[in-house]
This record gives structure tokens, sequence and C-alpha cells, in this order.
């Protein structure tokens, strides 16, 4: 006799999914963030450990999330480095602590799951996700790599904890994005979002979290920061896409966004003036960024006039 059973969609209630950060970090998934050594990933997370440990506003958002985290790091020290980046970002350390295992943790390990518990923690973080796979495992065979995935995915949706893994990516420079991470496929299919940060194409200083996996929502927008003495702060939104990031340091590629936005630019302002917000909201629609528009504005001489408490640009006289 079987010892499954059937069960219908119609006994199943419906719920929504709840997000840390709409639309990159979903509660009860698991996400992704990956780069190249060296881009600021972790920086970048301790950033936002930060922010959700006093409850404030997340990254070009209005959205606030407070709560307890779990950071779980195995290649810096937590004593000289890791708590004094989280008290540069100004972190309440009491919401954020660590598994504290002299023997290794993985991720099959039941200190996962009752260390989510007994915190209340809301976020999970895995930093990198190699160092918790195991010793013997092989990260490039989906047989090994899925059952482990499969567990920690149970953990996400039991507790409702965002669980983040962070890694490196693969040296085929170039490739397409989803297949430079390290390791099985499974892993980003497991995944429900994918962050990528790499250094923006045409400004080495500024760093580019790109959207490059989302099963939950629409692709949400590309956003730029800088690293200030070891502190992420974020400048808005970008034009640069995954596939942009993992193309190189291309001039070709910022020139050629400046190009389409002067000629979107162009076209809209060819029958007169037109207003500040309609014009962002039309580069929005473009996946466009502001900066982009902003120097495509430069480049035609295009003119800005106030009436009525709004700005109208109009492209100058013949």
């Amino acid at each position: 006799m079987p010892n499954s059973k059937l069960t219908y969609y119609k006994d199943i209630e419906s719920r929504k999914v709840e997000w840390l950060w709409y639309p990159y970090i979903p509660f009860g998934k698991i996400t992704i963030v990956q780069g190249d050594p060296g881009e600021g990933k972790t920086t970048f997370i301790l950033s936002l450990l930060s922010i959700l440990s006093n409850g404030e506003k997340l990254p070009c958002s209005d959205h606030r999330i407070s709560g307890k985290a779990i950071y779980q790091n195995t290649e810096d020290d937590n004593a000289d480095t890791i708590k004094p980046r989280l008290e540069k970002h100004g972190a309440n350390c009491g919401n954020i602590c660590f598994i504290d295992k002299q023997d290794g943790l993985y991720l099959e390990d039941d200190e996962l799951k009752d260390s989510v518990i007994r915190s209340g923690a809301k976020v999970l973080v895995l930093d990198p996700i190699q160092a918790f796979i195991g010793e013997n495992t092989d990260m490039n065979r989906a047989n090994a790599v899925r059952p482990r995935m499969n567990k920690l995915k149970e953990i996400a949706e039991n507790t409702g904890c965002a669980i983040i893994l962070v890694g490196h990516l693969n040296k085929n420079s170039g490739g397409k994005a989803s297949y430079r991470g390290l390791g099985s496929i499974d892993f980003s299919a497991a995944a429900r979002s994918i962050l990528l940060i790499g250094r923006s194409p045409d400004n080495g200083d500024i760093r580019i979290v790109a959207h490059q996996k989302s099963n939950l929502a629409p692709i949400g927008t590309s956003l730029e920061f800088t690293l200030n003495d070891g502190k992420v702060e974020w400048l808005g939104e970008s034009d640069i896409s995954a596939e942009d990031l993992m193309a190189g340091n291309s001039p070709d590629k910022a020139n050629s966004k400046i190009d389409e936005a002067t000629a979107v630019l162009t076209s809209y302002l060819a029958n007169g003036p037109k207003p500040y917000h309609e014009i962002m909201e039309l580069a929005k629609t473009e996946r466009i960024s502001e900066r982009t528009m902003l120097r495509a504005k430069t480049g035609l001489g295009v003119i800005s006039n106030k009436s009525r408490n709004e700005w109208y640009w109009s492209l100058p006289d013949e």
C-alpha cells in the first residue's frame, strides 16, 4: 500500500508572499547574493542587517522591517572585522548574533533551524555558502547539493525566515550571468531571488546591485552604492543590468545607454516642453536611470524652466 496521499489544491489556503525587501529578498525563501571577491558583498549584507536591527528604511524604499538576524561568516574574524563593520553602520548588535559551534556548521545540521527558532531571527545569512556544504561534498554534483538545499528550503518555509546565501562567482569571465555561480545549477534553482554585485562599467568606485533572478515578483531596478571608509552609501537607481556587469568594464556599454537616453529624450521633447516628473516616469518605463537621463540632458543642452512650482525641460532653440 502507498504511504502517501493525494491533496487537492482546493484544500490549500492561498497566502501572499511576505517581503523583507521588495522585490529583492522574500521571507520564507532562499535568496543568493553573489559576485566576484572584493566587490563588497559582505559589506552590503552587513549594511542590510544593520538597517534591519534598527528598523530603518530599506535602501531606495519607504519600507521598514525590524528584527533579529543570524550572520554566519567563516572568512572574517568576528571581533576585529565583523563587529567593527556593524558598528560603523550603526547596527544594534543586540539584534545580530552568530552560532558558536566549534566543529563546523553545515547545511544539514539541526542547529540552523533550532537557532532560528530560539533567536526568533527574521534573517539567516551564510557567508560564503561553500563553507557550509561540507568538506567531502562535491558542489558540482546535483545529487549532493539538492538534498542540502531542500533542507534549507524547509527551514525557510517552516520558520518564515529569509535565508541569504552569499557566494563567489566562478572564473568564467564574460559568461552568462546565470552560469557564473559556483557549483551545481541546483543552488540557483533553489533560490527564489538572486542579486549580483559588481562594479559599474563606467565608474569603478560605484558598486551595482543587479537583480539577476526573481520568481516571485518582477525584476527589481538595479541600485548603486559606494563604499566610503568601509561603509555603504546608497546613490540611487541604475540602468546597469546583471548581464551588463558580466560583460565587464566596457565603455561602449555606458555610451550605448546614454545614446538610448538621448534618443528617448529628443523624441519626447520634440513637440514642446515636458514636466520633469513625466520625463522620469518615461525613463523608468524605458529602464533608464535618472543619472543617465541627466547625462543625456547635459549632452543635448536641454533647457530647464520653472513654471507653476514645477520644472519643465525643453530642447534648445535651433
